[in-house]
């Protein structure tokens, strides 16, 4: 069994995730009670008891999604369960690299708290919105993309989540224009999204270079990794020569390539994917590549202890 960790981003919270998992398992709690401590936030009460709204905030739902995937991950590698390959979307590549054993548990939940702060609070002022179009190629929503930015108003690709679907992020106007724009070019569907944070695009700089200095602060281990890790910038593995700092701060304004990191895990010969955390994102962009694709989402006591008990017996 070759096994790829996938651990979600942003969108995929909701109050009360993790509940039963936190209530179960005294390990867990204990991640919970760690990162609580060195955020300053108590996570469990934030997760378990607050609004959606609340939640959704960046500088909470990051520290939120990573900490219910940071526990379940706990729960695995007790149980002996290791992954040839890590990858996550967006802020999932900090629990990636927490697996793959680049990035100590205190120093990721410390740079998550800081990049969830910046990301949500350091964004250039402005009247955004993003749209996830279905089923065109990604290049052609590149160019039209950049059509309508020689006009002067601001888009840009943000996601490209498989081959069939990108997400783009702009100013509302310029989303508008694009939605019928790509219709008219042969996309399936486009459909505007409720978070309308222009992230991963340059209305981040800000963010960027402040958070870089923060990640000055951070040692990296990148000699004797644990696994493989996929970088978000362009789908290809980490490796000692990489410059950390470099690569986390671009992360914040540049698109995610997750369609690239599908490829790589299956030209690895990924057989099972497992996404760990909320929701159940990842695993359909993958199952959109590959529909014989063995896929588990672990995000409640149910399906952890399910998953374990085949694992245990070779399945």
């Amino acid at each position: 069994m070759k096994i790829a960790f996938m651990f979600p981003g942003q969108g995929a919270q909701t109050v009360g995730m993790g509940k039963d998992l936190y209530d179960k398992y005294e390990e867990i709690r204990e991640v919970y009670n760690k990162a609580s401590e060195i955020s300053g936030k108590d996570i469990a009460e934030l997760t378990f008891n607050s609004t959606m709204e609340e939640l959704s905030k960046t500088e909470n739902t990051q520290l939120a999604i990573a900490t219910m995937s940071l526990g379940i991950l706990k729960v695995l590698e007790e149980n002996g369960v290791k992954p040839e390959i890590t990858v996550g979307l967006s802020l999932g590549e900090y629990p990636a690299l927490i697996s793959g054993g680049y990035l100590s548990f205190e120093d990721g939940i410390t740079l998550l708290k800081h990049r969830g702060y910046l990301m949500g609070n350091k964004v250039e002022p402005g009247n955004y919105s993003m749209a996830a179009i279905i089923g065109l190629d990604s290049k052609i929503i590149e160019e039209v993309c950049a059509e309508i930015a020689e006009k002067g108003m601001f888009i840009s690709p943000a996601n490209y989540n498989y081959s069939g679907q990108t997400v783009i992020s702009g100013d509302e106007e310029a989303i508008n224009i694009a939605i019928e724009a790509l219709k008219e070019k042969g996309a399936k569907r486009a459909l505007k999204l409720a978070t309308g944070g222009p992230f991963h695009t340059t209305k981040l700089n800000e963010a960027k270079n402040l958070y870089t200095e923060k990640l000055k602060e951070v040692k990296f281990n990148t000699e004797a990794p644990k696994a493989k890790v996929i970088k978000n910038l362009d789908g290809t593995f980490y490796n000692e020569n990489d410059d950390m700092v470099d690569v986390l701060s671009r992360h914040i304004v540049s698109s995610v390539r997750f369609d690239k990191a599908i490829k790589t895990m299956q030209d690895n010969g990924i057989d099972t994917y497992v996404e760990i955390g909320p929701g159940k994102t990842l695993t359909g962009f993958v199952r959109k590549e590959n529909k014989e694709a063995n896929v588990v989402n672990i995000n409640s006591v149910e399906s952890l202890e399910s998953f374990l008990e085949n694992f245990n017996k070779g399945e």
